[in-house]
């Protein structure tokens, strides 16, 4: 597959570091796969390490099927700053930072493997939680036993494991000052 090349060159971004510090320190993308006649686009929790995107699952579901069938996906983060203010309304704009990965999701089916990026997961999105919870719980609670054996309650299923090796990736940003912009309301969602 080629890519496209982005169009409003003047937006890319090409600082690795920057990229790589967005993609690690961001919670959420959204993964998009082919799902026939619509694309099927979803929210994820996500985890990046060693220039992979992690993300995990039920082991059933519509994100599963579709990955089981075809793993060539989109994975993008995006973080909105604020809309640029301009006197003239058709120049008014949006400040913002986005990555897009484009690659192959491929199910992690090593247990071990799995628990290690499972307990990354765990300690991206809740710091410090195992190791300063006061219980006799490891810093790592998640085992490749536990990985093997565990059946969810929902469906039945394992917990699925996927690791995106980006075959390309793009990014843009517009950036602005801070009194040039309207900070975006997040009240209310």
């Amino acid at each position: 597959m080629s890519l496209r090349p982005i169009s409003y060159q003047a937006r890319i971004c090409a600082d690795e570091n920057r990229i790589d510090a967005f993609l690690e320190k961001s919670r959420v993308g959204i993964i998009g796969v082919n799902a026939g006649e619509y694309p099927y686009a979803i929210p994820v929790n996500y985890l990046w390490r060693d220039g992979c995107v992690y993300f995990h699952g039920m082991g059933s579901g519509r994100k599963t099927e579709l990955l089981s069938e075809n793993g060539k996906v989109c994975f993008t983060v995006y973080q909105e700053l604020g809309t640029v203010k301009d006197n003239v309304p058709c120049h008014a704009d949006t400040s913002y930072f986005s990555v897009m990965l484009f690659g192959n999701a491929v199910r992690i089916t090593d247990h071990e493997k799995a628990a290690v990026v499972l307990n990354q997961i765990v300690e991206k999105f809740m710091p410090g939680f195992f190791s300063n919870s006061g219980s006799n719980r490891s810093n790592n609670p998640i085992s490749a036993s536990l990985v093997e054996t565990y059946h969810s309650s929902k469906d039945g299923n394992g917990v699925m494991v996927y690791c995106i090796k980006p075959e390309f990736i793009t990014a843009k940003e517009n950036q602005a000052e801070e009194d040039d912009l309207v900070s975006p309301n997040t009240e209310g969602v």
